[in-house]
């Protein structure tokens, strides 16, 4: 049984990564571990502020501090019952750890992370993809489900794929992970450049490779800039897709798979992206 983790912010629990993971749990039969992140240092209000303006900051610091405990514990509740619901294997783990390093180390132990593009792990909102999520992402040790704010049903797979081992990589680990989504409809979508006609790179041994994982997958070759056409791919034809997508890593770039083709998918798109490291 494989081991899925949620990274979960009890003060501002996302209805889409518990919708999702719940989801994915039960197509790969997994267990799921719903990690709460529960930072010492992360409140819902401003500490120094409570200094400045209040007359007793020490109680009041206190009264507002078993606010957030009860709010947190009131997420925990909720994902407990819903996964009950759900019927599906799950636990809890609940850490005052600083967040970002906590879910890096947690992640070495999982076979998938899914979190929010939107995540940060403070009372602050940010554009996606946050500063959380691109710490996060550059050195994750488990493949990543990144998911949007609001849920749809997966209907199709779309595979990424540039020719280069990681996005190879990439495929691989998602038919690991996700084996029972091969009912699915699967193209594989390349881009080269302009005047570079269309064939596939390294087509016979791609299409070899994928027949064994996907055998109804179908394959796509654009030509163009990669991140336009990319886009324009999924605005018209992902609707209700998951991406799967290579390299995001700092110290590895693909010809086109660097970190900004998944920062503009989560800035761009409303789809859940898989991606998956060459280590």
């Amino acid at each position: 049984m494989k081991k899925f983790i949620a990274a979960l912010d009890g003060y501002k629990l996302s209805p889409s990564t518990l919708t999702y993971a719940q989801e994915v749990t039960k197509i790969a039969d997994a267990h799921l571990v719903g990690l709460f992140l529960d930072d010492f240092i992360y409140r819902t209000y401003n500490v120094g502020k409570i200094y400045k303006t209040s007359k007793h900051p020490e109680t009041a610091i206190k009264e507002l501090d078993e606010k957030d405990k009860r709010k947190r514990d009131a997420a925990v509740s909720k994902f407990q019952q819903s996964c009950g619901k759900a019927k599906i294997s799950f636990s809890v783990h609940r850490t005052k750890r600083v967040a970002l390093q906590e879910l890096k180390h947690e992640s070495i132990f999982a076979d998938l992370l899914i979190v929010s593009e939107r995540e940060t792990f403070t009372r602050y909102e940010e554009k996606s993809p946050t500063y959380f999520m691109k710490d996060l992402l550059g050195d994750v040790q488990c493949p990543v489900l990144v998911v949007p704010k609001n849920y749809t049903p997966v209907e199709k797979i779309v595979l990424l794929y540039d020719g280069s081992p990681s996005s190879v990589y990439a495929v691989r680990m998602f038919s690991y992970t996700f084996g029972n989504f091969g009912h699915l409809p699967v193209e594989v979508f390349t881009v080269k450049a302009p005047m570079g006609g269309n064939h596939l790179p390294e087509g016979r041994l791609m299409k070899e490779f994928v027949k064994r994982h996907f055998p109804e997958a179908t394959f796509r070759v654009a030509q163009g800039t990669p991140e336009k056409q990319i886009l324009e791919y999924l605005q018209q034809n992902g609707k209700n897709s998951i991406v799967v997508t290579g390299a995001y890593r700092r110290s590895e770039i693909s010809r086109w798979f660097k970190a900004s083709m998944a920062d503009m998918l989560m800035k761009e798109l409303e789809l859940p992206i898989f991606i998956a490291h060459n280590k």
